[in-house]
């Protein structure tokens, strides 16, 4: 199966993205593993990424275009893919929609995590780091057992500047700027289908699974 996962930041897909591959046996495939491997293998796209990433600039996308038409010519990608963070655009999804057409196929389904923006910001928000080890607790569904103190080492918990509800909700609106016309064009395609992001993670990806299965029927 040849699937596609978009949602708002704070709605669970990368959690979400490695359960549902795991369960259809397919590569998950991010464009931030893309970026690692070709930085990290010194590849000649992963050089050509690295510099514009050194100055600060975005990556181009025929860069990153090229990056996935290579991760999806390899072979574990034959039999199906799960995609997260491609495409971002519409004008992504029609270079994706002519790729996977000159490798003989398509998309079978693009699956949308719906979460309102305040369960995002209650998400988000709540995340402090510890600036000693890293580790992330919440403060609803993770607390530790001293308010501003990390149960593992006692290092001092803080809050990250992009777990501001501020920056959050800048994120939210550029999210719904860049991705609604993605979300239309799936519509349009007849492919796009809604999984309620809220709940226990388990609960997500059973849903999730369901829909799937519907669609694939």
């Amino acid at each position: 199966m040849r699937v596609v996962l978009v949602g708002p930041p704070g709605a669970g897909k990368g959690t979400q993205a490695q359960f549902i591959a795991s369960r259809l046996s397919i590569p998950k495939i991010s464009t931030g593993d893309i970026f690692r491997a070709n930085v990290s293998g010194g590849t000649e796209l992963g050089k050509l990424a690295k510099g514009y990433m050194d100055r600060g600039d975005l990556v181009p996308d025929e860069v990153t275009v090229a990056m996935v038409r290579d991760r999806l010519s390899e072979d574990d990608a034959q039999e199906g893919f799960l995609l997260d963070g491609f495409p971002r655009n519409v004008p992504q999804a029609e270079i994706l929609k002519k790729m996977l057409a000159e490798f003989g196929t398509g998309l079978d389904l693009v699956l949308e995590l719906v979460v309102d923006d305040e369960e995002v910001v209650r998400r988000l928000a709540g995340r402090r780091t510890c600036r000693s080890c890293g580790k992330v607790w919440h403060v609803d569904f993770d607390p530790p057992a001293v308010p501003g103190v990390c149960d593992a080492c006692k290092g001092e918990l803080f809050q990250r500047d992009d777990d501001r509800e501020e920056t959050i909700r800048h994120r939210l609106e550029v999210y719904q700027e860049q991705t609604s016309p993605l979300i239309s064009f799936y519509a349009d395609e007849g492919i796009l289908v809604g999984v309620d992001a809220t709940g226990p993670v388990e609960e997500v990806t059973q849903r999730a699974m369901s829909a799937l299965r519907r669609f694939a029927d």
